[in-house]
């Protein structure tokens, strides 16, 4: 195996494929476009779904990036060896383009090939799909990886559980994928049959790579059809594959958090490695830390709140700022460990040093405004014990609430109540936070079920009303006004800008009138290719965060609308109805909402 860096790993996997002939694309921002669904982006595949689902991306069939994503459902795993809630995705796709033939050979190549990744194939297992009553078992997958030489033997099948990607819904494009995996205990390994993967004991196999192959579609009646578009979809972990290639037990020992953890060994005069308890505490500060930068940096811009991603955000910071604390962080130091992570990433994502000022402000305001709450929480907690008598014992639905609202670790409740002779049921603890993780997840995947990308008539539609308000926006209130974020239904719209204060009666009528004379115009909604750098030079609103020379969709409106987007449009303005916003909402300083929506 080779051994790399970050900045190597995603400079050789984008140049292997741009010589496969793909287009190398730049990340999309961490907050999805024009998706209700969910909060963050989530996988490479996130931003492309309108395009796997057959609407033609103008960088063409062949693509690759490094998608920055998010993942917060399992935020209280961070502080093991693996668990990251940002990481970087490696991907490419084939949009109605090559499959099977071409994707596995490539895989292979570059995993196993000593001018890339160099793995030896005796090291390498892969899984396929196993069949079931709607689908056939996938030999043909399996087939193509022992044609390219992998043994037989480390060929398994897994059910849908394992080895299916979608729908996103509950119907639409899915498939079989084959996830490719390092043996790291051969011995346990050998003992396998075909069917028998999942059985292996944990640190057996460490998942590497996933091939995801959509050919099928499943309707309405839960039946799986061949799909006329089919499509491949990879997804390669940055954080993860560097560990494995350069050795490393953790995916925080890698040249990533190098910087960041002698920045807090100098802040605090602890060793990363000095104990169970301290290494956590590092891992959770530097994972949360980076996530945070990242929020505060992307280009729609995120702060601290108490909904949607800001409360997330809120979340993650308050929870660096506790464990900090374990190891003695002093306030202010996030701010100081964060400009390690701009410096790291600042030649790959140039919007952190764009953004670099508001990251330090955010992160120093949030920090010391939750250093009052956790001289709340001691109060709470004071006053809980004083209730109790000599040898007492906290129950555990408190000590959850003394977590989930005021920040304490149960560890810290244990400690303090230690120190006054009382104990803590740390069984009913565990038991009430597993029922609100469980809470959690299951909202999360309700919400998810609702699907990656909705193109009903009438969300398309709402879409369009969307630029139209935001050119109001900005000849009514201020032409500094951009956009901050979006969230699009078929029943509403809701759109976040910055502004410093909520309109004015007149401002709200005039906006109204300006977007319900463009709809009664009944203009075209002309959609153009071109250059990034051609779309800034004619004037289209944007984000300009991809690279120049990137080929991007422009949509016009008549003189009154110019914006680069990739979601769907209505084709001609008179389609819309009447336009009527709902009302107007307080995000966080300097950031206003408005919701709005179609009369027909």
């Amino acid at each position: 195996m080779k051994t790399l860096t970050s900045e190597s790993l995603r400079k050789m996997y984008l140049d292997f494929f741009k010589s496969k002939g793909h287009a190398v694309i730049a990340s999309a921002s961490l907050i999805p476009e024009n998706d209700p669904t969910v909060l963050f982006t989530t996988a490479g595949m996130h931003p492309l779904v309108p395009y796997l689902l057959g609407e033609k991306h103008p960088a063409g069939k062949r693509l690759t990036d490094v998608q920055k994503c998010v993942r917060t459902g399992d935020i209280d795993e961070v502080g093991d060896s693996s668990h990251c809630t940002f990481f970087e995705m490696l991907g490419n796709w084939s949009l109605g383009d090559y499959f099977k033939d071409e994707m596995i050979p490539w895989s292979f190549e570059f995993l196993t090939s000593p001018e890339y990744l160099g793995i030896p194939v005796e090291d390498i297992a892969v899984t396929c799909f196993a069949g079931d009553a709607d689908c056939p078992r996938d030999e043909e997958s399996a087939n193509k990886w022992i044609k390219c030489g992998i043994l037989p033997k480390n060929v398994y099948f897994l059910p849908k559980s394992g080895n299916w990607w979608g729908p996103a819904g509950t119907t639409g494009p899915c498939g079989p994928d084959t996830e490719m995996h390092i043996i790291r205990n051969h011995a346990e390994a050998d003992k396998l049959n075909s069917d028998q993967f999942d059985d292996a004991p944990k640190g057996t196999f460490l998942e590497i790579w996933n091939d995801v192959f959509m050919q099928y579609n499943k309707n309405e009646q839960g039946k799986y059809e061949p799909l006329a578009q089919k499509n491949v979809d990879t997804g390669m972990g940055l954080e993860r594959t560097l560990c494995i290639l350069n050795g490393k037990d953790s995916v925080y020992e890698t040249d990533i958090f190098e910087k960041a953890i002698a920045k807090i060994e100098e802040l605090t005069g602890h060793k990363y490695n000095e104990n169970e308890q301290t290494t956590k505490a590092f891992r959770v500060v530097l994972d949360h830390v980076r996530t945070a930068t990242f929020m505060l940096g992307d280009a729609k811009g995120i702060v601290p709140s108490n909904t949607d991603q800001g409360y997330i955000l809120r979340r993650i910071i308050r929870r660096a700022v506790r464990f900090g604390r374990n190891i003695g962080l002093p306030q202010g130091a996030l701010n100081e460990i964060s400009k390690t992570i701009v410096e790291k990433y600042a030649d790959i994502y140039p919007e952190l040093v764009a953004n670099s000022g508001k990251i330090e402000e955010e992160l120093n305001k949030e920090e010391a405004k939750f250093s009052r709450t956790l001289a709340q929480g001691i109060k709470e907690f004071e006053k809980v014990a004083a209730t109790l008598p000599a040898g007492g014992a906290i129950d555990g639905v408190t000590a959850f609430h003394l977590y989930d609202t005021y920040g304490f670790p149960v560890e810290i409740t244990v400690e303090m109540a230690a120190e006054k002779g009382l104990k803590v049921d740390v069984d009913g603890y565990n038991a009430a936070f597993t029922e609100h993780q469980n809470k959690s997840r299951a909202g999360s995947e309700q919400k998810f079920a609702c699907g990656l990308a909705d193109h009903k008539e009438e969300t398309t539609y709402l879409h369009t009303a969307t630029h139209l308000l935001h050119a109001a926006l900005k000849k009514v209130c201020s032409d500094e006004i951009a956009q901050k974020g979006s969230n699009i239904t078929e029943e509403r719209l809701r759109f976040d800008f910055n502004f410093s204060r909520k309109l004015t009666p007149e401002e709200v009528a005039e906006v109204e009138n300006l977007v319900n004379g463009v709809i009664k115009q009944d203009l075209p909604v002309v959609m153009r290719e071109m250059p990034l750098e051609q779309a800034r030079e004619e004037g289209f609103t944007g984000l300009f965060e991809s690279k120049y020379g990137e080929v991007v969709k422009t949509y016009t409106i008549g003189d009154f609308s110019k914006e680069i987007c990739g979601g769907p449009h209505a084709e001609h303005t008179g389609l819309l109805g009447t336009f009527k916003i709902a009302k107007q909402e307080n995000v966080s300083a300097g950031v206003k909402r408005i919701k709005a929506v179609l009369i027909k």
